[in-house]
């Protein structure tokens, strides 16, 4: 169980840090701050740089917390918004990922929220540090806080449509 553990952390909580680090700079085949922006943008949000920055540096910390297993219910609470405000701009498109819909972000969302309710495993940074085992019902609360997270991230951060 340990390795299987170990395998789901190393595996989701690096491609969320990866995928922050595409949207600051330009690593991974990213763009920069200044592509983030636009991505934003395009994709219905408010704010340039600053936002680009926020969300990358959330994916980027979530993802390495997931990773090592450090502090997980707070990795998973941060991948969990992070990947729900995805959700919501791929939710029009529906579920698929071939027509640019929100598989990914949901299968990220439940990786994480897997690795709140059964904890990192002996091969973590809080096993090492005592700080496990997390109980099973901190996993809704992490729920709770990711989505709602992400939800008013989306709402507050919407840019409103131009007028026809």
């Amino acid at each position: 169980m340990d390795t299987g553990l170990l395998v789901l952390r190393l595996l989701v909580g690096l491609l969320i840090a990866g995928h922050g680090v595409q949207k600051t700079t330009t690593h991974l085949g990213g763009k920069g701050l200044d592509g983030g922006a636009r991505e934003f943008r395009a994709d219905g949000f408010r704010g340039g740089a600053l936002t680009a920055l926020a969300a990358g540096g959330g994916q980027i910390g979530s993802g390495l917390l997931l990773a090592a297993g450090l502090l997980t219910p707070l990795g998973a609470t941060g991948a969990i918004g992070v990947m729900t405000v995805a959700l919501t701009v791929k939710w029009p498109n529906g579920l698929w990922v071939q027509d640019d819909g929100y598989e990914y972000p949901l299968v990220l969302i439940g990786a994480a929220a897997a690795l709140a309710a059964t904890g990192p495993g002996a091969w973590s940074l809080d096993h090492a540090l005592g700080l496990t085992p997390y109980p099973v019902w901190w996993t809704a609360p992490v729920l709770a806080a990711g989505v709602g997270s992400g939800l008013l991230t989306r709402l507050v951060l919407r840019r409103p449509p131009a007028a026809a």
